[in-house]
């Protein structure tokens, strides 16, 4: 197939081009910077340059696709105040996506997130659907993403195959500039690993490129109005996260209490206070997807996270 991913130079899109390419398709990459641009020329995507606010240069390169794998989401501006601001651009980008692949059966394929999903309890495939058994347990900023996923989910109705991949908070693995990244730098800063209350609270995790194989396999084969969950570790306890962050640096491992946890971890408090246990049971007896990458903990013991900065 001929692809248009866009974020395909962000931490999994920058997995998910070579992982497109080694199986044949070819990708089309959107680039809203030199830089970009360079990195996707050198992995052998076509660049497309644009952003996500360029509607006609969406419009446009998904009409000349046979498929679409839309990865990026304005983080830097969700991380600084503006959630809403960019999750409407995603909408807006969905919705373009939507009418230009409307009728023809392709594959469009967002990314998600499995935060806020059943907290207290293993999420399925099945929670958090538009209409379903489970009941949606999300409100403020993560309801505003599960919005975009429903409409997403919707377009099939409309003639598109699409599918929501649903990623674990951590997409680990060399490399990693998210949530884990940040958890290991917090406990730098401070001179302790920390945790919240009795850190019991639950973590589901991918590696990168198993992530990456579950992106090719949805765009090859999952159906209509699917929900996919990218997640390897069903549940890791965020206490022993910190323990081995702490083994590896040599600091103390201690409790944060909920009450001080915004002043310890400031805008990671509310995520990792989370219980988020996750199974992908559905996805893997329905598109017979095996993760083989390590395991968080495996991962972290591998020492990349610690490196000298």
């Amino acid at each position: 197939m001929r692809v248009f991913v866009t974020g395909a130079s962000g931490w999994i899109g920058s997995a998910v081009v070579p992982e497109l390419i080694g199986a044949g398709h070819q990708v089309v990459g959107l680039a809203r910077s030199d830089a970009s641009a360079a990195a996707l020329a050198e992995a052998g995507a076509e660049v497309r340059r644009g952003t996500l606010d360029d509607l006609d240069t969406l419009r446009g390169a998904a009409a000349e696709s046979d498929g679409v794998i839309h990865l990026a989401f304005k983080h830097d501006i969700a991380f600084s105040g503006g959630f809403e601001e960019a999750a409407d651009a995603d909408r807006r980008a969905i919705d373009t996506f939507g009418d230009a692949l409307a009728g023809s059966g392709r594959p469009f394929l967002i990314a998600s997130g499995t935060l806020g999903l059943a907290p207290g309890q293993v999420a399925t495939e099945r929670d958090g659907q538009a209409s379903g058994p489970a009941v949606v347990h999300t409100t403020g900023e993560p309801a505003k993403r599960l919005a975009n996923a429903h409409a997403t989910a919707a377009l099939a109705e409309r003639g598109v195959r699409s599918s929501v991949v649903r990623l674990a908070p951590t997409v680990h693995g060399d490399g990693d500039p998210g949530f884990l990244a940040t958890v290991v730098a917090t406990a730098r800063e401070k001179g302790v690993s920390g945790y919240i209350g009795d850190g019991a609270n639950r973590w589901p995790a991918v590696h990168r490129s198993d992530a990456a194989h579950l992106f090719r396999l949805a765009l090859e084969g999952a159906p209509a109005g699917s929900t996919l969950h990218a997640v390897a570790d069903e549940g890791v306890p965020i206490r022993t996260v910190a323990e081995v962050i702490g083994r590896h640096l040599g600091l103390p491992v201690a409790s944060v209490s909920p009450d001080d946890a915004p002043g310890h971890f400031t805008w990671l408090a509310s995520v990792l206070a989370m219980d988020n246990p996750v199974s992908s049971a559905y996805t893997r007896e329905l598109l017979g997807w095996r993760p083989t990458g390590p395991g968080l903990v495996d991962d972290l013991d591998k020492g990349h996270y610690f490196a000298a900065l």
